[in-house]
Parts: C-alpha cells; structure tokens; sequence
C-alpha cells in the first residue's frame, strides 16, 4: 500500500526552502526565485499526497467489500492549544507538530474519495462513531480510561486482556459497525454480509 502524507526527506528539504525564502530581502530577485521553487517544491508534494491518497482509496475500495472507518471530527482533532495569555495552553509545540501530521494524511479527502469509490466498486462504507472505541476492551466490553496504559499498550482492568491499543480500537470500531448495522451506512447498496 502506497505510504500517505510528506515523507521525512520531503519535510526536510520544505524546512531547508523555507529558511532560505525567509533570509531573502523583500522585493529581491532572489527572493522571487525562491518562492517560485518553494511553490514547485509544494505542488510537487501534493501531486504525490494526491497520487498515494487515489491508489490506496483505490485498492481499498476494489478489494474489499466492507470499509469501516471512524467519523473523525479533524478539524476539533487540529484545533490549536495555544490558548490565552491568561489561560496559556501546554505541550504547544507537540500538539502544532500532531496536527501537522494529521492535516498532512488528509483523513478528509480519504474519507472523501473512499465514498465515491465504494459506490463505483459495490464495496460498502460505514462511518462509526469514534467515542470509547480506544479505550473499550474488545474482550469484555468493559469501557475504562485507565485501559488504555498508553500511546500502543491496552490492559483492561476488569478482564486483563492485553494487546496493541489500536488493534483493540480497531476490534471496536468493527464491532460497533456490525452491531448498528445500515443505519451508519455512509454510501453503497449492499447489505453488511455481503460480498
């Protein structure tokens, strides 16, 4: 599957133009060149977010004939933590460094192109709810925000179950998408058991 958002080389080389651009004078030639290749250094790397985005929708949607993803909020998800200057926010600088990279996988256009390919490819997406789905054990149901210990680790505390906290998130989500059956069906025509 074709790998989503700026590679780490890309990111790389945009830091090395901004900083370029930024020690330019205003108004120079120089200045216009090198906004005219950081323009080319950007087009080229949404051309790539764009490609990678179609063919992993596309492969996705062919093979498979169920997909269930969570209806994710981005834009709450990306909202800034900047806060006031009597209210200041915390850990800023790695809350700006998330939602660049979740701006950067563009859910939204994922999300987007996955509904118009089911409906070409009769594949079935279904949209859940994403409350609890990490925290909620796969085993037991039992819903705690102690489950989930951290970023990749999931312990229930009434069971015992333990494994990879987005694999059980994910057990969830399927879960949850089989139990509402069509009612959170986003687009095609298919019941849930087919194919």
């Amino acid at each position: 599957m074709p790998v989503l958002g700026r590679t780490l080389a890309e990111d790389r080389q945009l830091a090395t133009v901004q900083r370029a651009l930024a020690r330019k004078q205003k108004g120079s030639k120089n200045r216009a060149k090198m906004r005219l290749r950081l323009g080319v250094l950007q087009a080229r790397i949404a051309r790539r977010r764009r490609d990678s985005v179609h063919k992993a929708t596309t492969i996705l949607a062919k093979n498979h004939s169920l997909i269930v993803i969570e209806d994710l909020r981005v834009k709450s998800m990306t909202a800034s933590a900047r806060g006031t200057i009597a209210d200041p926010g915390l850990n800023v600088r790695s809350k700006a460094g998330l939602n660049r990279v979740i701006l950067n996988v563009a859910f939204g256009e994922i999300r987007r192109q996955l509904e118009y390919k089911c409906r070409w490819y009769g594949s079935r997406l279904v949209t859940v709810p994403p409350a609890y789905t990490s925290q909620r054990c796969s085993v037991c149901g039992h819903t705690e925000h102690a489950n989930r210990v951290s970023q990749a680790i999931f312990i229930c505390r009434s069971c015992g179950h333990f494994g990879n906290a987005d694999v059980n998130a994910a057990q969830n989500i399927l879960a949850k998408a089989t139990a509402e059956g069509p009612s959170v069906a986003v687009c095609g025509a298919m019941p849930l058991g087919g194919r």
